[in-house]
């Protein structure tokens, strides 16, 4: 691949700037480590994005999206082929009692937008830290709420950069999963049908949930969240802590302390320290209980 020829390429297509070769991806990811992309392109239209996800496909070039990183795992090899990174379409706006987000959008602010308008359903975001194009793809989920319950329809570019509107039952919501995770298609933006309410409920509501996620998560180290799907009539979380597993270290990578379903990267760990870790504790826990655990987190890129 002549990562020097695409990138030529791409800057005939968009704004000087938004390509970049052998850029390091661990400024991008919540676990601040992983590997280089080849290509890392950060559009800041719809425009920009159809034009990037034509070529990719014209060229016959991996095409790999990237959010915030808060729920990714990036080899140490890096990435080949082009990263597509939406940070720069973080716009919210509303209409009436729908939430209008960009892709890029972080959650929680859009959670905390639809609270200024005293508008209800978003709350279970408020501790959410992904993306919303995130968390459409995973359905993502918090205490008794998820992505399903509120969204409206999504505009998405497919694999040929044509767009489309996805709503009803095209979105195929699963636990943890949606269309989207099926990689046909990239989400542009997300239309959240909400309900109005009471501003000072909202908030209490908001408050006791940020709460509760700060007394227990261990935000203070970088991770990438919680790692495993919950299995059915379970916790991870759980199960993991009664496999004694909390505090088991591989490299720099921990199984944290305060709340077992975390792996932490508690000292420069390596991307193969945390997925080393993570096999461990599939293997303990199935030894243990006969109980498979599923990863949440996404983990993409390629071995050193």
């Amino acid at each position: 691949m002549d990562i020097g020829k695409i990138q030529e390429e791409l800057e005939r297509l968009v704004p000087t700037g938004i390509v970049k070769s052998h850029e390091s991806l661990k400024p991008h990811v919540f676990t601040q480590m992983g590997g280089r992309a080849d290509i890392l392109a950060s559009p800041s239209t719809y425009e920009e994005i159809q034009a990037i996800v034509t070529y990719a496909a014209e060229q016959g070039i991996t095409l790999t999206i990237l959010g915030n990183g808060s729920n990714v795992i990036i080899r140490d090899g890096g990435v080949r082929g082009i990263v597509l990174h939406t940070s720069g379409l973080s716009g919210i706006s509303v209409e009436h009692d729908v939430i209008i987000a960009q892709c890029g959008a972080q959650f929680i602010e859009t959670s905390r937008f639809a609270l200024e308008h005293k508008l209800a359903g978003l709350e279970f975001a408020c501790g959410i830290p992904g993306t919303v194009g995130g968390a459409l793809y995973m359905n993502a989920g918090a205490y008794g709420g998820e992505v399903a319950d509120v969204l409206q329809s999504a505009l998405v570019v497919d694999k040929s950069g044509a767009m489309a509107v996805l709503e009803g039952d095209e979105l195929k919501w699963g636990y943890r999963s949606s269309v989207f995770s099926s990689g046909d298609y990239l989400i542009l933006e997300a239309r959240f049908a909400l309900k109005p309410g009471n501003y000072d409920e909202i908030k209490a509501s908001m408050d006791k949930l940020t709460e509760m996620r700060e007394s227990k998560q261990p935000l203070e180290y970088p991770s990438c969240g919680s790692v495993f799907k919950r299995p059915p009539g379970r916790y991870a979380g759980q199960l993991i802590q009664e496999s004694g597993l909390q505090g088991t270290r591989i490299g720099g990578a921990e199984v944290s302390k305060k709340h077992a379903g975390f792996i932490i990267n508690a000292d420069n760990a390596t991307a193969s320290d945390y997925i080393g870790l993570i096999q461990h504790v599939r293997e303990t826990v199935k030894d243990k209980f006969g109980i498979e655990l599923e990863t949440e987190v996404k983990i993409i890129g390629e071995e050193l």
